[in-house]
């Protein structure tokens, strides 16, 4: 922890954090900064132009990203019958009806990044809700989570699905890839996300949608976007 903080403050002698950047010029720097010690995560944290405490105004929603986040999704898929098969057949990396309550409850550290229902399987996920709700594993609807097609949702996550909603704030905050992803593929990627959410603009939110947009890599310093050199051809 040490060392990661002497980093820090040793990139933040260097870059001007108050400056908004070119998305290009933001992502090699947080290449040129990033740890040597694994391969980080891009993530954006997005303001919006929204009331949080509204909830009319609350975004919630889902896309899939054009070059994926670049890590294996874990799947877990909650169905009956023939569905169980194909869930497990087309990738999910357990899936099961009641059993599953058992395992969940027994195994409470046990990761997945995804969690889907099939619609006939809602009295069984409400049974976890105290243990997939903090993890923010929930199914639902809004999301594409909970779905009478599940091989569709598991190929939708394993192609690089991400889902999103807004804190108390008003702001969103997800990953777009990997920093060794090309900055071409990071830019798409994020020019997909905001598109995404601009389609889910509530009525009711006035003025600038996207009020501030800032890149950080997962154990870096953030960056400042200039959000009209988003879609710059490089």
């Amino acid at each position: 922890m040490v060392k990661i903080t002497k980093k820090i403050k040793n990139v933040k002698n260097k870059i001007d954090l108050k400056k908004t950047y070119k998305i290009y010029n933001a992502i090699n720097l947080l290449k040129k900064f990033s740890t040597k010690n694994f391969i980080e995560s891009l993530d954006v944290a997005i303001n919006l132009g929204i009331d949080a405490k509204k909830s009319d105004q609350n975004i919630r929603g889902f896309t899939i990203l054009p070059h994926g986040i670049g890590r294996k999704i874990k799947i877990a898929v909650f169905t009956q019958g023939e569905n169980i098969k194909k869930a497990t057949d087309n990738g999910a990396d357990i899936a099961g009806s009641y059993e599953l309550i058992d395992y969940f409850k027994n195994n409470k550290k046990s990761h997945f990044d995804v969690v889907i229902a099939s619609p006939d399987s809602m009295n069984i996920i409400g049974k976890l809700g105290p243990i997939l709700g903090p993890k923010g594993l929930m199914p639902n609807p809004k999301t594409g989570t909970i779905t009478s097609n599940i091989v569709e949702a598991i190929n939708n996550a394993k192609k690089g699905q991400i889902r999103y909603k807004n804190d108390k704030n008003g702001i969103i905050h997800t990953t777009i890839g990997k920093i060794n992803f090309s900055n071409q593929q990071l830019q798409e990627n994020l020019t997909q996300l905001l598109e995404s959410l601009y389609k889910l603009k509530p009525i009711k939110s006035k003025g600038t949608f996207f009020k501030k947009i800032t890149l950080s890599t997962t154990m870096g310093i953030g960056l400042l976007i200039q959000k009209d050199s988003i879609n710059e051809k490089k």
